[in-house]
This record gives structure tokens, C-alpha cells and sequence, in this order.
């Protein structure tokens, strides 16, 4: 499996969109980051919504995706709830040595992805981050596997400081996307929309320049 990060011109088979969800202050930028760049680096939390474009190849298949990176403060809710229609992958962030991050993913995270999600099929996935804080864990591995199982979702914990499991995070995940034909399909249509749109610009005939007569 190879990935590469890239911009929209390049050629990619599928397009997805990727929404990463959990309290402020778990790890969730510095986890796109890590992804994105292979790099590390201290951030300030997101003020309402970001996003980043990953070109990766999981499958078989050359994936764009569009990972949103939202704020996790109470105040910007409303704001970020929009950007959950038509994820076809759902990250749900918590911090392994914070324990009021892990139970909030149930109180509060996963009743949001009920309520504003669009797509039934969408594939969500739990994810503790900061393991290499081992020492001051609060919340146990076995604790995630079960909540994970009863949220339905992917299970890994990870770290974004070391990277460990944070390549597997996104790649698990757009595997699991690609088992579902109701999200390829969807992956495909913006695709061929994305191509439609291509194909009319170039056959635009250019402005006229002055000409000598």
C-alpha cells in the first residue's frame, strides 16, 4: 500500500469524504497532520472546520481523500453539524489518558453522527489516541474494543506524536469503504462529475487575443 499527498489535478479512481469528530484538545489535527505530511507538530485547536486532501492506494484503487477536520468546542456545533452529510467515513476521536473524551463519544459524539448523519452505509471508526502517554492512561484498550463493538465501528488506538497506527487508521478505513457499493458509488459519481466539469473547461474556446489586421 503506497500513498502520497497531492492536489485535485492529479488522477484518482474514487473520491471520499472523511469527517473527524471527538472533544477539543484529543489529538484530532495533530492526527491529520501526521497523515498528511509525516510529521509531528504542537497545534492550536481548530476554530470551527478544516480540511486536508490525502492522495492514497489502498485496494487496488487511487483514493482521494477529503479529510474534515472539525472543532470540537460546544460553540461551533452547529456550525460543523452540516459537514456531516454524505461522509462515507466517520472517525470518532478520543484521548486514552482523558476519560471524560471516551465516555462523550457515546453522550454526546455518536448521538451527533445519528442525528446529522446522511448516509446509512457510512463506516465509522473508533479511535484512542496519545498511547505513547502509556503511563498516564485512564481508559483501557479492552474499554475502546467494547465501545467500538457497541457503536459498530472499526477499532486503533494510536499515536499522532510517534505515528504509530495513524497510516493503518485511514487505510483500514478506506478499505472498509471500498467492501460497500452504495459508497463506491457515491466515491465514483464525484469522480465523473469532477470529469464532466474537466472536460467542459478544456473544450472552452479561449478569449480572443488583439490581433494585427
Amino acid at each position: 500500500m503506497g500513498s502520497s499527498s497531492g492536489n485535485g489535478m492529479i488522477n484518482y479512481d474514487l473520491s471520499f469524504k472523511i469527517l473527524l469528530i471527538g472533544d477539543s484538545g484529543v489529538g484530532k489535527s495533530s492526527l491529520l497532520v501526521s497523515f498528511i505530511s509525516n510529521t509531528v507538530e504542537n497545534l492550536s485547536p481548530t476554530i470551527g472546520v478544516d480540511f486536508k486532501i490525502k492522495l492514497l492506494t489502498v485496494g487496488g484503487k487511487r483514493l482521494k481523500l477529503t479529510i474534515w477536520d472539525t472543532a470540537g468546542q460546544e460553540r461551533f456545533r452547529t456550525l460543523t453539524s452540516s459537514y456531516y452529510r454524505s461522509a462515507q467515513g466517520i472517525i470518532l476521536v478520543y484521548d486514552v489518558t482523558r476519560r471524560e473524551s471516551f465516555t462523550n463519544l457515546s453522550d454526546v459524539w455518536a448521538k451527533e453522527v445519528e442525528l446529522y448523519s446522511t448516509n446509512q452505509d457510512c463506516i465509522k471508526m473508533l479511535v484512542g489516541n496519545k498511547v505513547d502517554r502509556d503511563s498516564e492512561r485512564a481508559v483501557t484498550r479492552e474499554e475502546g474494543s467494547a465501545l467500538a463493538q457497541e457503536l459498530g465501528c472499526l477499532f486503533l488506538e494510536c499515536s499522532a506524536k510517534t505515528r504509530e497506527n495513524v497510516q493503518q487508521c485511514f487505510e483500514e478505513l478506506a478499505l472498509k469503504i471500498l467492501e460497500v457499493p452504495s459508497l463506491l458509488d457515491e466515491g465514483s459519481t464525484v469522480v465523473k462529475r469532477n470529469n464532466i466539469l474537466k472536460q467542459k473547461q478544456d473544450y472552452q474556446v479561449p478569449p480572443s487575443s488583439g490581433c494585427c489586421s
